[in-house]
């Protein structure tokens, strides 16, 4: 069965499994332009919880379950719940619970050890976190926000992401969706200056 929630515009929008599709919270919801807007909604609150927030530690597993759950809980059940169904991107489910902790050890050994400079750090944790699809749904607007983050908690500025709406098809998408493929074969430098534009 076709998602009727994924328009085949963007190749990088991952379709959702029937059972991921049932947990859909608002039922007003039939296209994806209005699961966009609910979805940003939702994400606006979880940015006003974070500017309150105090003593955040973003290299931390449960804080990004949390954080993922912030920002879609209000429109997906599964929110920040790690997926349980394959995917043509990302790792086998069964391997994400590790993987995580792994990421989230290892960026704490770079930050320890000034590994990387700190934008590097940021940008190198996120596209991990992407690259691992934790989630159902919301991996990359998930992983930008971790990166600003943990850039911030780095002394560093948020990151601009190419100054568009990243979700919305288009020139920009196409340039963040290509340093993303960059970064996979090992080219990070694309990923970092798309960061920053």
């Amino acid at each position: 069965m076709t998602d009727p929630l994924y328009d085949g515009e963007d190749e990088a929008n991952t379709p959702l499994e029937a059972e991921e599709r049932e947990q859909l919270i608002p039922t007003y919801i039939t296209t994806r332009a209005e699961l966009n807007e609910a979805e940003q909604v939702n994400i606006t609150r979880a940015s006003l919880w974070l500017r309150r927030a105090r003593n955040v530690d973003v290299l931390d597993d449960a804080f990004l379950r949390d954080l993922h759950k912030r920002m879609f809980g209000e429109v997906w059940k599964w929110a920040g719940q790690y997926r349980k169904t394959p995917r043509n991107i990302g790792i086998d489910a069964y391997r994400i619970p590790m993987a995580v902790r792994e990421l989230v050890h290892d960026a704490r050994y770079w930050v320890d050890n000034d590994t990387y400079p700190p934008d590097e750090i940021a940008i190198r944790f996120s596209h991990r976190l992407v690259s691992i699809h934790p989630f159902p749904n919301g991996n990359g607007r998930h992983s930008r926000l971790v990166a600003d983050l943990l850039a911030m908690e780095l002394g560093q500025p948020r990151f601009t992401w190419g100054r568009a709406n990243l979700v919305d098809p288009g020139e920009t998408r196409r340039a963040y969706v290509a340093a993303l493929r960059a970064a996979d074969g090992g080219e990070i430098e694309p990923l970092l200056a798309f960061a920053r534009s």
